[in-house]
């Protein structure tokens, strides 16, 4: 049974596209931890349906031509998820959504530690996101046709 991880405080949700040309899966970034260490990388949909595989996502944009790799463990993966919920946070997308403060969840599905600090934080823990307000759950799931 994967362990839940409960947060209230900034939440960005962007719809992304992984599979050209209409396939989209909903995102959620949130922090938690000291200062924020800890990125959490959700998608965002209704109980049932399958994990999208985040992480098979990430692999499929070749991070470690940017980011190289320590090695195994997903180090490149877990850094081009967080560039995408930190980007989307920086310079909001056009139909994205932008919570100042929400209660939130994550079943997490994954926690991958980093080794070292990218884009503030140390380690990343993937899953599926959901918002405790069921009308925010609803605009949020609403994004996915992008």
């Amino acid at each position: 049974m994967a362990r839940t991880i409960t947060g209230t405080g900034r939440v960005t949700v962007v719809p992304l596209l992984h599979t050209w040309p209409d396939q989209y899966v909903v995102l959620a970034y949130a922090t938690t931890g000291a200062f924020g260490d800890t990125a959490v990388i959700g998608y965002v949909s209704p109980p049932g349906v399958p994990d999208p595989g985040l992480l098979g996502i990430a692999a499929r944009h070749q991070p470690t031509r940017l980011y190289g790799s320590t090695g195994g463990g997903g180090f490149a993966e877990a850094c081009w998820l967080i560039c995408v919920g930190w980007s989307g946070q920086s310079v909001p997308k056009p139909g994205g959504l932008e919570l100042g403060s929400a209660v939130w969840s994550l079943e997490c599905a994954g926690t991958i530690g980093l080794g070292r600090t990218m884009y503030g934080h140390d380690r990343l823990c993937t899953g599926r996101f959901v918002l405790a307000d069921p009308v925010l759950m609803r605009r949020a799931s609403a994004l996915t046709t992008g």
